[in-house]
């Protein structure tokens, strides 16, 4: 068949088919254009999951009549005002959100500059109409109706209209991160507010701003559990929060990653946060961060992706470094501190069961609800409990409030495995064998640090083909990998070769090993299958090597594993990710009894 040119509506279409998916990606794109226009309130009304009805208004700058008429023909921006890709300081700048929508909806664009008249135009399936006299503050008003209505087949892959709505308001949160000194509201059906955020106070300092914006939004929990995140190198600045290990989710859902205020969903910055957590969290938990990544414009390109999710960055492993040393920083500065959540979980397992209400020929009487974990009828208890018995014997050591240790003097042992310590305000309990596996963990990393990590010859040099792609990723690893006790290198094409694995895995599939490497350096760009075997090494040995779950210890040694615990790097969670301690406040004991 002949070449020929599509017709622009055609090209409009397909243009729409890579920028605007789903409707989120429709308010992501106006949404964008109403911050650029410097707006400090917009407004998102959403119907039927944005599918009926998608109406952004700001009140920003606003456009003259020839600059709408402009707006909505392909490539038109006023973001690129030197036409020079390399300096790309705003959201928007492709001039390819406003056509694209107009050729597979029906759109309507009002807008009213300050001195300026109102101006409407619409554009129904790519039909353009003509600019026309209207009536609006000023601001910027777009409304999108019938979205997809010109490409039905699209309405096919829509999710239900909840779904599209949450994943609405999701992309407007995530640029409200971001922006702390613009207010935003997201309406959904019957006029129920999904999203409503005041502006921050322009007073506090931008690091004070943007806490108070991610308090709103992710919650106090998550404030109070998160490291501050300040570092710079080479012009790359990082900022933001990062939860401590022990506050950690089931997904990497609550990660959220923003590069020159743009949010992003970028391999690298996800691969760099796990290498950060790696040595603190199970594989299966994810850690919680709101991380903010300031570059030079000319060092990274945002131009990459047709919804600009994704950013390439000049100096990958610049930035991979940073992240990673700033987030362990963080993580070592904050010494043996765990997560309060920890204290309200514990709380919540104290709290009672509701009564039972049980009927007679006398009346309702209530009794409570036995928990399972008694393993005894409430007669029996009773019967155990004024019962004549031996005297814990458990040693009681006196606290000194002039030593202020942070994890308190110990008082007691229970059940010969959690150690109870009161502190200067409330009481700690302490597992005794999770806190001194983190222990001897610890002093193995300090000793595979200083003499690095021991490695054994093959007898026999294992041959592994691969991908010509990841022999040469690896071969390009070598000098890293090595530190780590693998030895290979390059085999001709498309293979390599290994001739030491580290001792500490003794007999191991060197294959299979050498295969996830090279899958993981092509995704995450970084070995983490290997760091997390030595891990699950060094951790197993610690397991066996610490304090045992059911040993007595004395008063001193209860006393000895705190004070190491207070010296200790990371000792408020196992190897793991879960608590080692549990600290209750005298306030929270309180409440337990009802004084508070």
């Amino acid at each position: 068949m002949p070449i020929r040119q599509l017709p622009p509506v055609v090209v409009n279409r397909i243009a729409a088919g890579e920028v605007i998916e789903r409707p989120a990606a429709a308010v992501k794109e106006l949404v964008e254009n109403a911050i650029d226009a410097g707006a400090t309130h917009i407004d998102v009304t959403l119907r039927d999951g944005g599918q009926a009805l998608i109406a952004v208004g700001d009140d920003g700058s606003g456009m003259s009549a020839a600059e709408l008429s402009l707006a909505v023909e392909r490539h038109c921006t006023s973001k690129l005002p030197d036409d020079d890709l390399l300096h790309i300081k705003l959201l928007g700048f492709r001039g390819e959100a406003l056509p694209s929508i107009g050729a597979v909806s029906r759109l309507a664009i009002t807008t009213r500059q300050r001195g300026g008249d109102a101006v409407r135009l619409s554009v129904e399936g790519g039909a353009k109409g003509a600019v026309e006299p209207a009536s609006l503050n000023p601001g910027t008003r777009v409304e999108v109706r019938d979205l997809f209505f010109a490409t039905p087949a699209r309405l096919k892959f829509l999710k239900t209209a909840r779904a599209e709505r949450d994943a609405a308001v999701d992309a407007v949160t995530r640029l409200a991160m971001a922006y702390p000194a613009i207010a935003f509201t997201v309406t959904g059906d019957e006029g129920r507010a999904s999203l409503r955020l005041g502006a921050v106070a322009p007073s506090l300092l931008p690091q004070d701003a943007r806490r108070e914006r991610l308090a709103a939004i992710l919650g106090r929990d998550f404030t109070d559990n998160a490291l501050e995140i300040s570092a710079e190198r080479q012009g790359a600045i990082l900022s933001g929060l990062a939860g401590l290990p022990t506050f950690n989710r089931a997904t990497a859902r609550d990660q959220y990653l923003f590069v020159n205020g743009r949010p992003v969903k970028d391999k690298l910055l996800v691969g760099a946060v796990r290498g950060a957590y790696a040595d603190f969290l199970a594989r299966d938990r994810h850690a919680m961060v709101a991380l903010f990544l300031e570059l030079p414009e000319t060092e990274l390109d945002v131009n990459v992706h047709p919804a600009k999710a994704e950013v390439r960055f000049r100096d990958a492993a610049l930035v991979r470094g940073l992240i990673v040393g700033a987030l362990r920083h963080a993580i070592c500065g904050a010494g043996h501190r765990a997560s309060t959540d920890t204290a309200e979980q514990a709380l919540a397992a104290f709290r009672p069961e509701p009564p039972v209400m049980l009927r007679s020929g006398h009346g309702s009487f209530a009794y409570p609800t036995p928990r399972p974990s008694f393993g005894a009828g409430l007669a029996e208890a009773a019967i155990a409990f004024y019962e004549p018995g031996p005297r814990p014997t458990a040693p009681v050591g006196e606290y000194a409030p002039e030593q202020h240790f942070p994890l308190g003097a110990a008082c007691a042992q229970l059940h010969d495995t959690y150690v109870v310590a009161q502190t200067a305000d409330g009481i700690v309990i302490v597992d005794q064998h999770a806190a001194h596996e983190r222990l001897v963990y610890e002093r193995m990393k300090e000793a595979m640090a200083a003499t690095g990590v021991a490695r054994q010859m093959l007898l026999l040099p294992e041959v592994v083909e691969l991908d010509e792609a990841d022999a040469d990723r690896l071969a390009a690893r070598a000098n890293e990998l090595a530190e780590l006790g693998l030895v290979l290198e390059k085999f001709g094409r498309g293979a390599v070769v290994v001739r030491e694995v580290p001792a500490l895995l003794g007999e191991t599939d060197v294959k299979g090993l050498v295969r996830d490497l090279a899958e993981e350096i092509a995704e995450l760009g970084d070995a983490l299958a290997l760091k997390e075997k030595l891990e699950d090494v060094c951790g197993t040995m610690a397991c066996h090597g610490s304090v045992r779950a059911g040993r007595k210890l004395n008063q001193a040694e209860m006393n000895a594993l705190l004070r190491q615990m207070e010296a200790t790097p990371h000792s408020g969670q196992c190897n793991h990710g879960r608590p080692t301690y549990v600290e209750l406040r005298l306030a929270d004991i309180e409440r337990l009894f009802g004084r508070r």
